[in-house]
């Protein structure tokens, strides 16, 4: 297939033509350019869920994969992005078990919701990353599908963000509490930066 590229986290955006959906941007490992991968809105929540260091609750569907692979001796050893077909990226989940190495497919989100909480690589080859990297600066979103469409981080405001000054640390944490309890987890990204400014 090639060379193996390393790609990075770089950013999750919204604001793309389709309903629900989100950009998902990784970067080279020693590079510039950069693959935007549009995925749904739960693969979002669920990849923002660890980037943001935050626990649901009850296990997502790629919380309760992940223990499942645990509870099994199953190894994720790395996630290869290594299809693009019209427009659409295709992965594999390289695991071991007993010594036996085994590739699965997988949906791209998925498996990069899995690389984020397996801690492992994620790669693509040479061919992928000329044909779809691009070059992209933050400050210059052109390059992006519907470039005419504002761009924003996987963060949702919520009104009551500028009074949280007026809230203790104690009873931010029980906010946190509550907002993981009933799965509020764009709200309890938000308090728990709030939180972190104050630690």
């Amino acid at each position: 297939m090639g060379e193996k590229i390393e790609l990075n986290i770089v950013g999750l955006t919204s604001g793309h033509s389709q309903r629900n959906s989100y950009t998902l941007i990784l970067g080279e490992e020693h590079g510039e350019l950069k693959l935007p991968i549009v995925i749904g809105s739960y693969e979002a929540q669920s990849i923002a869920l660890v980037i943001e260091g935050l626990t649901p609750q009850r296990p997502l569907t790629h919380d309760l994969m992940f223990d499942t692979f645990t509870k099994y001796s199953i190894e994720l050893k790395e996630v290869i992005i290594d299809q693009l077909k019209e427009g659409v990226f295709y992965a594999k989940l390289v695991t071991e078990q007993n010594g036996e190495q085994h590739v699965i497919d997988s949906r791209t989100s998925d498996a990069i919701a899995m690389a984020l909480r397996a801690k492992c690589s994620i790669y693509t080859y040479k061919n992928i990353m000329d044909n779809a990297g691009i070059i992209y600066d933050a400050e210059d979103e052109a390059d992006l599908d519907d470039a005419e469409r504002s761009k924003q981080t996987f963060e949702p405001k919520h009104k009551e963000v500028n009074s949280l000054n007026a809230l203790s640390l104690v009873e931010l944490n029980k906010e946190l509490d509550k907002a993981i309890q009933i799965e509020d987890y764009d709200r309890a990204a938000i308090l728990r930066d709030e939180i972190n400014k104050r630690s």
